[in-house]
């Protein structure tokens, strides 16, 4: 049988596999500006490469103004067959604070069946994924039993700006009958999960000021507003006692779980101390939201303060600061408008700016969120390969952070289903130091995909 020859080729060359993924970590393509972009192109050029290796043809490099480079290949042999688009990325995060790193953080390294390194898992194992399954076809039954195109995206890291006007530029060199997007995780080491739906995000930069610089806190405190107080008091005004969003509007116009959903949450293993111990709360620290936690995680909206900035520990005086800043963020669910929502944020603000204080507020470009139902029959057979290839049967969930790329690939390319199937788990530690992939994942995860051209040929000719 076809698919048993070609899973016999993946466990014969897995360690060649794994090299791949090796020699993709050690090159730095972290996409932030300031750094150095040639090495994301290196690391484009290295991502052409193992395409051309793993037998894709057509193989090139696909570019707009002002992005880092995406790489791309195919295989259109499977005459009369469905034809599948695979996506990864090949850029990374900065690697963070170097001293906490056990290992060098672009020296991949195994440890206690894990490959540790920046890149390892998010997301040049998903690279990986797809060249090894690949190869495991071509060199193990000698084709494939679906068309196949790839794209692997520079810029994923850093918002995926150009990625809309990528699609539209070469949306006849990309079009599929259904995309698999390599970037998501497991909601356990070991339980494979397919991701339904992702929370948007919104955010803006609020400052206000009330001096043309610092003064002492005795000589003038008590007349003189304390911006930072003020600042304090307007975002307090933004939630809730149980951490609900305040802002009128928005919780309002929350998609509801459907019956089935609801089901599918509540079945999901772990009680709540497993939850606590993932996120790493501290004891007597609440849980908010009044639901279950995957539910307030997944499917309500949420309001975080990512940075705060008036003086410094180091550098606290006895003053009234002049002016405080901050960058809050609201991420968003269905069926919430992020323009809507970023709106009804800035507002609320200006309405609770105290004093006269003097307000000045930066709007950031907004991510949606996306949701999809598990209807279409390519979902079907995403779950029968995932069986197959863990042994256990699949799951599907929510994500709460953003993939600002989904959105954009189901909108520019018609609406075809997007299978969102990863490699991470909950101690990957994506974007902080140590970040690792778990190899024993990882190897569950190519064999899936093995398994999943097949049944997507069978489950899509129909």
């Amino acid at each position: 049988m076809s698919t048993e020859k070609a899973l016999a080729r993946f466990a014969a060359e897995k360690q060649s596999y794994l090299e791949d993924l090796k020699a993709l970590v050690r090159v730095p393509s972290v996409s932030f500006p300031g750094f150095d972009p040639k090495l994301v192109r290196a690391s484009a050029e290295a991502v052409a490469r193992l395409l051309e290796k793993r037998g894709f043809q057509n193989v090139k490099l696909l570019e707009v103004d002002g992005a880092h480079p995406y790489a791309y290949g195919e295989i259109l042999k499977a005459p009369g067959k469905p034809t599948l688009l695979l996506y990864a990325h090949h850029d990374v995060q900065p690697a963070g604070d170097a001293a906490a790193w056990k290992s060098p953080p672009f020296e991949p390294v195994e440890r206690n069946g894990r490959l540790y390194g920046r890149g390892a898992a998010d997301d040049k194992a998903g690279v990986v994924v797809h060249t090894s399954a690949v190869d495991s076809w071509l060199s193990g039954a000698g084709a494939l039993p679906i068309n196949v195109k790839i794209i692997i995206e520079g810029e994923e890291e850093i918002g995926s700006e150009h990625l809309s006007a990528l699609l539209r530029k070469h949306s006849r060199l990309l079009g599929a009958d259904a995309i698999v997007l390599t970037d998501t995780g497991n909601f356990e080491t070991g339980l494979p999960s397919v991701t339904t739906a992702l929370r948007g995000l919104v955010s803006v930069d609020v400052e206000v000021r009330a001096l043309k610089q610092s003064v002492h806190s005795g000589m003038w405190g008590g007349p003189v507003p304390d911006p930072v107080t003020g600042l304090c008091r307007m975002i307090a005004s933004l939630t809730n006692p149980d951490g609900s969003i305040a802002i009128p509007g928005i919780a309002e116009k929350v998609k509801p779980l459907t019956a089935s959903e609801r089901r599918s949450i509540e079945s999901l293993p772990g009680d709540e101390q497993h939850f606590r111990d993932q996120a790493g709360m501290l004891p007597g620290v609440q849980l908010l939201g009044g639901r279950h936690w995957w539910e307030t995680n997944w499917r309500q909206p949420s309001l975080a303060v990512n940075a705060f900035e008036a003086s410094s520990r180091r550098e606290a005086r006895n003053i009234i600061c002049e002016a405080a800043w901050a960058r809050i963020g609201i991420r968003i669910v269905p069926d919430l408008d992020p323009l809507e929502v970023r709106g009804k944020l800035v507002e609320a603000l200006r309405r609770a700016v105290p004093w006269g204080l003097h307000c000045e507020i930066h709007e950031h470009q907004s991510a949606g969120w996306w949701y999809t139902d598990t209807t279409h029959p390519a979902f079907q057979a995403a779950f029968r390969a995932l069986e197959k290839g863990f042994g256990k049967k699949p799951v599907t969930i929510g994500c709460g952070g953003s993939i600002p790329f989904v959105e954009p690939f189901t909108k520019e390319l018609g609406g075809v289903p997007a299978l969102l199937i990863g490699v991470e788990d909950p101690y990957t530690n994506a974007h902080s130091e140590n970040e690792s992939l778990h190899l024993g994942d990882f190897e569950k995860s190519v064999r899936s995909a093995i398994h999943l051209y097949e049944e997507l040929a069978r489950e899509l000719s129909r």
